[in-house]
This record gives C-alpha cells, sequence and structure tokens, in this order.
C-alpha cells in the first residue's frame, strides 16, 4: 500500500545503541510531505553515532537528501512529483536575528535530522521513506537533469561551502588553503577554483587529497595564502594555517563544531597584519540556491556522483554508518561493521 495512502512511513530511528526500522504516523498539520528518494550521510550524522556530538536520541538522522513532492503544497506553490531539497533549519523568521538576516542562528531554530523522535516532528530526519517539512524550511527545485547523488549534498556540505566563500570575500587571483579533504573541503576547492583562485589543500589522508586533485586543487607545498578555509576543527591545523597567514588574510573557521582545545593566537598579529577571521555555521536560504546552481553548472566539469557511494536500501542503513565512521570510534557491539569503496566521500541511502 502507498505510504501516503496509508498514512505511514517506515523510518530509520537510531536509539543510541543501533537503528530500529519503525513505522511513523504521517502528519496532517500543513508540513510538506516528501517523499526521500536518496540520503547522503553527512559527517555530523557520524559524530552522533560515534558519541561525539550531542543530539536528541531517539531520533531519525539524515538531513542531506534529494526527494520529491508526495503531497501538493499550495502555500510553496509546489506540485506532486517536482523534485526538491531543502534547508537544514527550521526558522521562525520573526525573531531578530531572523530579521537581521541570520535564520541560521534563528532564535527558536530546529534542525532537520536533529530533532527527538518523542517530540513533535517525529519524522524530522531524511533516513526514511517520507519527511515533513515544517513552513520554516527552506525548499528548492532541482534542475532537471541534476542526478540525485549530485543534488543530495546541496543541502549542507555545498551550501555550507557556499557560506564560506561568502565569508572568505573575492577569491579571483588569491592564494587559497583548505583544511581537511572531506566532502566539504572538496567542494569548496572546486567553487574556490571555480572563482578564479590559486587553491592548495591539506589533509591526513592520502586518498582524500587525490579525490581533491581532481575538483581542481593541489596538494599544500607550503608558503603564504591568503585565505584559509578550515573544515577540521583540529586546533592544531587551524594554529598551522595561521602562520601562514599574509598580510590582509582572511581566516573562515567552518569545521570546530564541538568543544575543542583553545587556540593560540596572538593579538598583535592580528593587528598588524590587518587579519579577518569568521566564523560559519549553518547557512542562509541565498546559499542552498547558489549550491543547486553550482552543482548543477559543474556537473559536467567536476565527478560528484565519483565521491557518493552506490545507495543503500534503507534496512541496510546499519551498514552505511558503520562504514563511514573511523575504525574504533564506536563503542563495541554498536553498529555491524562495514565498508566503503576508496575515495568515497558520503556514503548514500535510497529509502524508498
Amino acid at each position: 500500500m502507498d505510504p501516503v495512502a496509508s498514512g505511514v512511513s517506515r523510518a530509520a530511528v537510531w536509539t543510541g545503541s543501533g537503528v530500529e526500522i519503525r513505522e511513523v504516523a504521517l502528519p496532517h498539520d500543513g508540513d510538506l510531505i516528501v517523499r526521500v528518494r536518496l540520503a547522503t550521510v553527512c559527517g555530523s550524522d557520524l559524530h552522533t553515532v560515534a558519541g561525539r556530538r550531542r543530539s536528541p536520541c531517539p531520533s531519525v538522522l539524515g538531513h542531506e537528501a534529494v526527494g520529491e513532492v508526495a503531497v501538493p503544497d499550495p502555500h510553496r506553490g509546489l506540485s506532486v512529483g517536482e523534485r526538491v531539497v531543502w534547508s537544514v533549519i527550521s526558522a521562525c523568521g520573526r525573531c531578530p536575528r531572523c530579521r537581521a538576516g541570520r535564520s541560521a542562528k534563528c532564535a527558536v531554530v530546529r534542525k532537520v535530522g536533529h530533532e527527538p523522535f518523542a517530540g513533535d516532528w517525529p519524522l524530522s530526519g531524511a533516513y526514511a521513506e517520507y519527511i515533513a517539512l515544517p513552513r520554516g524550511v527552506t525548499v528548492l527545485r532541482v534542475p532537471e537533469g541534476l542526478d540525485d547523488r549530485v543534488a543530495a549534498p546541496a543541502a549542507c556540505a555545498t551550501a555550507t561551502v557556499m557560506a564560506t566563500l561568502e565569508a572568505a570575500g573575492p577569491l579571483a587571483g588569491r592564494r587559497v588553503l583548505i583544511c581537511g579533504a572531506g566532502m566539504l573541503g572538496v567542494t569548496a576547492a572546486a567553487a574556490c577554483a571555480d572563482a578564479g583562485a590559486h587553491v592548495r589543500i591539506t589533509d591526513l589522508d592520502a586518498e582524500r587529497l587525490r579525490s581533491a586533485e581532481r575538483f581542481g586543487a593541489a596538494a599544500d607545498a607550503g608558503g603564504p595564502v591568503d585565505v584559509t578555509i578550515d573544515f577540521t576543527g583540529a586546533a592544531g591545523a587551524v594554529e598551522a594555517a595561521l602562520t601562514r597567514l599574509d598580510v590582509g588574510g582572511v581566516l573562515v573557521l567552518a569545521g570546530s563544531v564541538m568543544p575543542g582545545p583553545a587556540l593560540s593566537l596572538d593579538p598583535e598579529s592580528v593587528v598588524r597584519k590587518w587579519w579577518t577571521i569568521r566564523g560559519v555555521h549553518n547557512y542562509e536560504p541565498r546559499h542552498l540556491e547558489q549550491a543547486i546552481t553550482f552543482l548543477d553548472r559543474t556537473q559536467e566539469l567536476c565527478p560528484w556522483a565519483s565521491v557518493v557511494s552506490d545507495p543503500v536500501r534503507l534496512d541496510d542503513i546499519a551498514s552505511v554508518l558503520a562504514a563511514s565512521v573511523p575504525p574504533g570510534t564506536l563503542p563495541p557491539g554498536t553498529l555491524p561493521p562495514g565498508t566503503l569503496p576508496p575515495g568515497t566521500l558520503r556514503a548514500a541511502v535510497a529509502p524508498s
């Protein structure tokens, strides 16, 4: 039976010790109901599974996804069958932060894939057949011809990169150092190269560095830089990058999303070298729109689909969660072991 007709959706519920497939009632309160076509596994999901990130539990994880409208939404002007992506956050649009253009930090923000299963938004995550999207979530159509594996990361990785580029300022002709060659790093490499920058990248994983070269970056060879964008969140990497910033340099921090060691920063250097230090967390609706436009325009130039795995079924999601977490970081017996192909930066799930 069609889940919409039956009024239920199957969902993978993270319990803190594993994944349970449960049936969840679909809401009938005005939320947009979207059938999830494909969802990718973001680093924050892995931090949650590995116990490194505080997150409501139990919950339905997953916030990078592409789907198709299952129930018409006249408010958004969306018809059944239209392919869409959606933002990570649900904002009120009325608080002082929203009115100031910082809806990413809305005073009452709720986040896709980060809400308690026992709350009023149980189907908040994309590891499910269907997801419910409240009015505060930005929803955008996906261009025809844009592969699901390319479109899904737009909702987090690509949109976040667009926000970091905005924070970095003009990039044409500038020397850019990217710290971290995961999905965020390779996407930033492609976007910076597309903007006319000279891009260098660092990572401890040689396979990831090789992937980054296919997206316009060269392995770091040292020397001064004009812009550093950090996705590692590692204090040592940030401090090393600071020593490389030239006069007028810009440091953009996007990876420091968990508590860690304090940085050693000399204020005199900031003053005398005219440095700018910016932080980016989440993104604004315009960044999601920029992400979709960028992916659509560069899909023939960059091998986006190659860094996303072939999707597994919803029932097998535990295998990709385990495969994506570094060995030794999961408590014994939490999830079964798994593997991903070399060079894969995002595991994928096809719930429907």
